[in-house]
């Protein structure tokens, strides 16, 4: 840790109410018992009220407990902080190393107290995520350093149907973590338009000259949502779909990220949805089948028609 970190480190701890010992300084921050000694030289010489008991209960401590807030954060600041790390880790932060180093300064610049309820808070408090290709993590830290630098990226980026990856230019203006996965937002030379592309499809990526100004109102959110749910208003045609079934398949159906964002009606036995042709014929049915006989397609004649041909092909597909 820089001498500066130490220093600081050494702070929190004198600011704990309680007398600290060089040993005790020397063991925490694993550093030599002499250099503890040089650090509380120079935070005195700085003006840093320390004061020295000797004896056998001796140790340092701050005057009246010199830093009334330390790191500016109270306890629930603190545990926020941490918590949301866990979250972030899961997810597969890019800065993970970053990360880890600041969480540490968090926990280390707490009193005995603090690091005590911390600790109890941290240890019930787990996130479970799919674990990603760990490749990833240094394409998404190019990216984030692109995207925060307004600068143009080229990238070899391969889909699930190409045989070999074809490069492009991109103006990467947002990145997105959804359904596990990350996605970067961004404006394709070569299709003239926004896309969003999948981090772990991207090969490679080279920095280049060229810049882009991105609007202050620009979301990645809304943009990565409106392609992935377009809204059904700007449709010519909309089809009601409308399912009867037990409450909790109908309250799950509700929630599903796709089925959920055309839900129009809700009553305690019966969903009303509105979906443009489309969807109505390629997605709807393989959502709906996973729910098995708990739900009951009521109309239209379609998606039933639809529902069966499906389950007819699987049956034909397993019987050879």
């Amino acid at each position: 840790m820089p001498k500066n970190d130490n220093m600081l480190a050494i702070l929190w701890m004198l600011n704990s109410g309680t007398k600290v010992t060089a040993k005790q300084m020397s063991e925490k921050l694993e550093i030599n018992i002499r250099t503890v000694y040089r650090y509380i030289d120079a935070l005195c010489a700085s003006g840093v009220p320390i004061i020295s008991d000797t004896g056998h209960n001796g140790g340092y401590s701050l005057l009246n407990q010199h830093i009334i807030a330390p790191l500016l954060f109270d306890i629930d600041e603190k545990k926020a902080l941490l918590q949301a790390a866990v979250f972030a880790k899961e997810a597969g932060y890019p800065l993970s190393e970053a990360l880890d180093n600041a969480t540490s300064k968090l926990k280390m610049y707490s009193n005995q107290d603090q690091e005590n309820t911390l600790r109890r808070h941290l240890a019930g408090f787990n996130v479970i995520n799919r674990m990603g290709d760990p490749s990833v993590q240094p394409i998404l830290a190019e990216l984030e350093q692109a995207v925060a630098n307004d600068c143009s990226v080229e990238i070899d980026y391969r889909r699930s149907r190409d045989e070999q990856p074809k490069n492009r230019v991109i103006d990467p203006y947002g990145m997105v973590y959804w359904n596990n996965k990350w996605y970067t937002i961004a404006f394709c030379h070569l299709r003239n338009e926004f896309r969003s592309f999948r981090a772990d499809r991207i090969l490679r990526v080279k920095l280049t000259p060229l810049r882009f100004k991105r609007s202050e109102a620009f979301s990645a959110r809304e943009l990565f949502m409106q392609n992935l749910l377009p809204d059904v208003g700007e449709k010519e045609e909309v089809i009601s779909l409308v399912i009867k079934g037990r409450s909790e398949a109908l309250d799950d159906l509700g929630l599903h990220w796709f089925m959920g964002h055309y839900l129009k009606e809700r009553t305690s036995n019966q969903a009303i949805f509105l979906f443009d042709e489309k969807s109505m014929d390629t997605y709807v049915p393989y959502f709906l089948l996973s729910y098995g006989k708990s739900i009951q397609v009521i109309e239209p004649q379609r998606v039933k028609d639809r529902l069966v041909a499906v389950v007819s092909e699987l049956m034909e597909y397993y019987q050879l």
